[in-house]
């Protein structure tokens, strides 16, 4: 079976890191999420993966390179304009033949990975197979409602819904055959212009085709906003292994799973884990944990920072109390100057600011 990795959009609930930089390639632990989803991929015995890539896609070419570190065989497929999943599908047509193929949002996090619903579909075919998890605000999801009689067959979906039928939400992974060629060929853009997934379903359930999911409990975070990013983060760090590869001076102390890359320094600090410290960063006189990921060539001064992320190249620097915090590459967190009473600030679009005072 052939996977269809979606890796375009503009990842807008996360701007401004967006404007630089593909969703995709932000970092879990020191580490792109689009990476996650193509081990989850490979472990679940995939070979033929295509990605659907927009504007970003020379960061993602050179981020997966041909699949091989994966133990896949990549193929990038172009979508000019993020004009929803279903035209995704329509992009990939000639990549999906007449193949079934598993449909895989990039953005999403799933620690157990999709080896059991690819084994399922494979095994108990249905035009569609989608998966399943209750949330608590369906509002902001597709969601998807079930035949009382018969908990695996989806009777209806809705592309977040004002009045939600269930609180099933759709994951973001998805089993097709080639039926579903023909529904996001019959279906219109909605009302925000994009050809929608959910609608092409919907219209398969309307045909009388066969369309199957599955409810799972496993762990699943969508890290399309900085809280699911930092959660996932968190998800990942709780599974760290300790390894001190960098150098520690005496004059520090490291305690808990925190792995330090060769090449970083850390001098008269405090890390406590999980934490990961990539390489070329430097830790000088800061308290860095727990459940912090400083990616590679980052500096912290004089700082404490705990539960966030920050991007490589970061800066930070005399900073009481950092926490729930994601920091852009290159970005520089530093005091004011002591006799100012007014903040200064240099903000890109769409930017959040939380002022204490």
């Amino acid at each position: 079976m052939k996977a269809l990795l979606l890796a375009g959009g503009t990842g807008s609930r996360l701007r401004p890191f967006t404007h630089t930089g593909a969703k995709q390639l932000l970092p879990i632990a020191n580490r792109p999420v689009l990476f996650y989803a193509l081990d989850a991929l490979a472990a679940a015995g995939v070979t033929e993966t295509g990605i659907v890539v927009g504007a970003h896609e020379p960061e993602i070419r050179h981020a997966a390179g041909d699949g091989s570190a994966f133990g896949l065989r990549l193929t990038y497929l172009r979508q000019e304009h993020p004009l929803g999943l279903a035209h995704a599908v329509l992009v990939a047509r000639d990549f999906l033949g007449d193949d079934d193929f598993l449909l895989y949002l990039g953005d999403n996090y799933l620690p157990d990975g999709v080896h059991g619903f690819l084994h399922r579909a494979r095994t108990t075919p249905a035009a569609a197979r989608l998966l399943l998890t209750r949330v608590a605000d369906p509002t902001a999801f597709g969601v998807a409602q079930l035949d009382p009689a018969n908990d695996e067959r989806v009777i209806g979906l809705e592309e977040k819904p004002e009045r939600p039928r269930s609180d099933l939400a759709l994951v973001g992974v998805y089993a097709f055959t080639p039926a579903v060629h023909d529904a996001v060929r019959a279906i219109t853009p909605s009302a925000r212009g994009e050809l929608e997934l959910t609608h092409a379903v919907q219209w398969m359930i309307e045909q009388g085709l066969p369309v199957r999911a599955e409810t799972t409990t496993a762990p699943w975070r969508d890290t399309g906003n900085v809280d699911d990013m930092l959660e996932a983060n968190r998800q990942v760090l709780d599974t760290l292994v300790g390894t001190v590869e960098g150098k520690v001076d005496a004059c520090s102390t490291v305690r808990g799973r925190v792995s330090i890359a060769e090449g970083a320094v850390v001098r008269g600090s405090r890390i406590t884990g999980p934490v990961i410290i990539g390489a070329g960063a430097v830790v000088t006189g800061s308290h860095i944990g727990p459940y912090t990921a400083v990616a590679e060539g980052c500096r912290v001064e004089d700082s404490a920072i705990a539960h966030s992320v920050l991007l490589p190249g970061a800066r930070v620097a005399g900073a009481a109390r950092i926490e729930d915090s994601l920091i852009g590459r290159g970005a520089v967190v530093a005091p004011a100057p002591a006799l100012s009473r007014a903040h200064r600030l240099v903000i890109g679009d769409h930017s959040k600011v939380h002022l204490t005072s």
